[in-house]
């Protein structure tokens, strides 16, 4: 893991400088609160972990109800 030390509206550039694939920005900081602004494509997500988290558990459901699911006896749908 990388850590970075930024000031309030410093950025850090993702990717290729030239072209970079994004920029995150230090948008604010009020106490112990910190607002980063991501710049990104819109075809490339970005989610909170708890957000992350959720997504991921919800694709492992369907994947477990298929493992535990009995299988159609031949010729039936």
């Amino acid at each position: 893991m990388l850590v970075i030390t930024r000031r309030e509206g410093e950025e850090v550039v993702i990717g290729d400088p030239q072209s970079p694939i994004g920029i995150v920005r230090i948008a604010g900081i009020k106490g112990d609160r910190v607002r980063i602004a991501f710049d990104f494509p819109r075809e490339i997500d970005v989610h909170r972990r708890e957000v992350a988290n959720q997504i991921i558990a919800e694709l492992e459901i369907p994947a477990v109800v298929a493992k535990i699911s009995p299988k159609p006896a031949s010729g039936q749908v």
